[in-house]
This record gives C-alpha cells, sequence and structure tokens, in this order.
C-alpha cells in the first residue's frame, strides 16, 4: 500500500523532530520569583514549595546569581516584611526586605533583570490587597499606597514593577508617579487577568498573605470568564502596561492565547504555586517523570502564546533542558 502523506517521517529519529519542532522553550522565556525575609543568613526551605525558600536579602543575591548564572534573565521578587499594619506601610519602607534585596541584587548583578511584586496583601494586617472600609477593599483610596510601593521598589534599582491587586486604575496611578519622579525607564508588568483561584494555597502559605476574612473574588477575576479578561488586559494597555500577565497558566491557557492573539504586547504566564506543587506531590509519590512533565507543561505555555513564564520549576527546568 502506497501513502502519500506520512507524517510519522518526521518524528521518526531525535534529530529530525528537533529540526521540525514549531515550539522552542529557552531559559530565557524563565523568570525566578524570589521570596525575601527580614535578616541575614536566612535560607529556609518554604514547606509547600519545596525546593523554593525564603531567603533574607544576602542570600537572595546568592538565589539570584544561581538563576543568572543558568541563563534566566529575571527574577521576581516578593516580601514578608517585618511588620504589619491596616495600611501595609512596610510595603514602602525602603528598610523592607524587597527593597534591600533590590538593592544588593542590583549592586552585584546589574544586568539581570529585577521585577517586584506591587501589593499590599503581605503587609496589611487583614491580608487584603487594598485598604479597608468596613469588610471591603476600597479600591480608589488604595491606588495611591500602590503607586508609592512601586516607587520605592523603582528607588531601590528595579527595572520593572509587577502590580498584582487588581484594582481598577492602579497601572495608570503607577505609571503616573513614576514618570513624574523620573522613573519613566521603569516597566510595568500587569497582571492584567488574574483569576480568584483555587490555585494559589501554597503560595498565600509562603507569603503569608491569607485573607483574616473573606476572599479575594470580589476583586480577582471569576474563573468562568474570557472576555472579561481582556477588557481587563485592553485598560492595563490603555493605562501603560508595557507587559501582560495570566494568572495562573495551566488551567487558563485558553485565556494566554487569546490576549496572544488579540494584543501586540509580551504576554507572561504565572505557573503558580498550586501548579507546582501538584507535580512535587505527584513527583514525591513516584507517580509522574517530574523532568518530563516540567517541560511538556511549560512547553504548552509557550505554545499557547506566552513569551515569559514565570516558575517555580525556574531552575530545575533550565538544566533539564
Amino acid at each position: 500500500m502506497s501513502m502519500i502523506h506520512r507524517p510519522r517521517r518526521l518524528r521518526a529519529t531525535g534529530g529530525i523532530r528537533s529540526m521540525v519542532r514549531e515550539t522552542s522553550l529557552t531559559a530565557a522565556n524563565l523568570v525566578y520569583p524570589l521570596f525575601v525575609v527580614p535578616g541575614t543568613n536566612v535560607k529556609k526551605e518554604i514547606g509547600s514549595l519545596p525546593g523554593n525558600f525564603h531567603l533574607s536579602p544576602d542570600m537572595a543575591v546568592e538565589m539570584a546569581r544561581e538563576a543568572y548564572d543558568l541563563g534566566i534573565p529575571a527574577v521576581l521578587v516578593f516580601g514578608l516584611p517585618e511588620y504589619k499594619d491596616e495600611r501595609g506601610s512596610s510595603a514602602w519602607d525602603m528598610n523592607s526586605p524587597v527593597q534591600q534585596a533590590v538593592m544588593a541584587i542590583k549592586q552585584v548583578l546589574p544586568e539581570l533583570v529585577v521585577i517586584t511584586d506591587v501589593c499590599l496583601c503581605q503587609y496589611t494586617s487583614h491580608g487584603h490587597c487594598g485598604l479597608l472600609n468596613g469588610n471591603k477593599v476600597d479600591n480608589d483610596p488604595t491606588l495611591p499606597l500602590l503607586a508609592e510601593v512601586a516607587l520605592s521598589h523603582a528607588k531601590a534599582g528595579a527595572d520593572m514593577v509587577a502590580p498584582s491587586d487588581m484594582m481598577d486604575g492602579r497601572v495608570a496611578a503607577i505609571r503616573d508617579l513614576l514618570d513624574r519622579s523620573g522613573c519613566s525607564d521603569v516597566s510595568i508588568m500587569s497582571y492584567a487577568a488574574k483569576y480568584a483561584s483555587a490555585y494559589y494555597g501554597p503560595f498565600r502559605d509562603a507569603a503569608d498573605s491569607t485573607p483574616q476574612f473573606g476572599d479575594r473574588r470580589a476583586y480577582q477575576m471569576d474563573p468562568a470568564n474570557s472576555r472579561e479578561a481582556l477588557r481587563e488586559v485592553a485598560l492595563d494597555i490603555e493605562e501603560g502596561a508595557d507587559i501582560i500577565i495570566v494568572k495562573p497558566a495551566l488551567a487558563y491557557l485558553d485565556i494566554v492565547r487569546q490576549v496572544k492573539d488579540k494584543f501586540l504586547l509580551p504576554v507572561a504566564a504565572y505557573n503558580v504555586s498550586g501548579e507546582y506543587a501538584m507535580v512535587k506531590a505527584a513527583a514525591a509519590q513516584g507517580l509522574i517523570d517530574e523532568p518530563r512533565l516540567v517541560i511538556e507543561t511549560l512547553t504548552s505555555m509557550k505554545r499557547a502564546g506566552a513569551d515569559i513564564i514565570i516558575t517555580y520549576h525556574a531552575l530545575d527546568a533550565v538544566r533539564w533542558l
């Protein structure tokens, strides 16, 4: 029997498969998150995120160096503060761990791109992402505080700030204050489509950011909606965002694809803590081939349209690549 079309011919060997591969995943696509805490010489594994650590600013430099030496171009810095209050004022304190870590990293690794998470949830005593009015998060009074957080990160040397709070108008408020303060070169990587997801559990443990009451569904997106995500992205671009984040990634690859098809800005997918923890738990049980599964998962995000992938797997993934 003669067949004109035999697709298997192009799958016959590793060399042929590599020649015709449509999607390439490289270290340059990855961003590695860091969790910084007060103190010195602190490196403590995070129980809910095995293989990731709470790091004092000095140790964050060492972990950032490891990422940089592997060819990873950027880190995303989260912080756990020394103190919390109703306003989250430690978030813009230049002596807080994020600002101290950014200064230390940029001094030693000036070529590494340092991105900082801009939110109040880790810093407020109530664990919500903005100021409260009763039991509701008050959007507009929160905006100047988020802008102050972003400015403090920029002053510390951050190359990009990444607002994750999902307040309406926060990109515009941040862009305005950065520009008026002489920081017009600092980029905004906006969590534009951030869903109210059950996949965030391990992160909230790692960042000590679980709300003291209620949840975040009044400001993070409903997982059932996709058109709303496009509206959120359009608004953030209009307000001055330079890069768009879709979060989570794995259950929202359709959103990544829609955003990529509709807009011209770079798109980042956040491979979040719950996605990571499930892989680690299955690997610990011997149920999966971890390296192969991780690369397949990250490749799916790239194939869906992500230019950038924020992932706790970054260091391992580069070695497995």
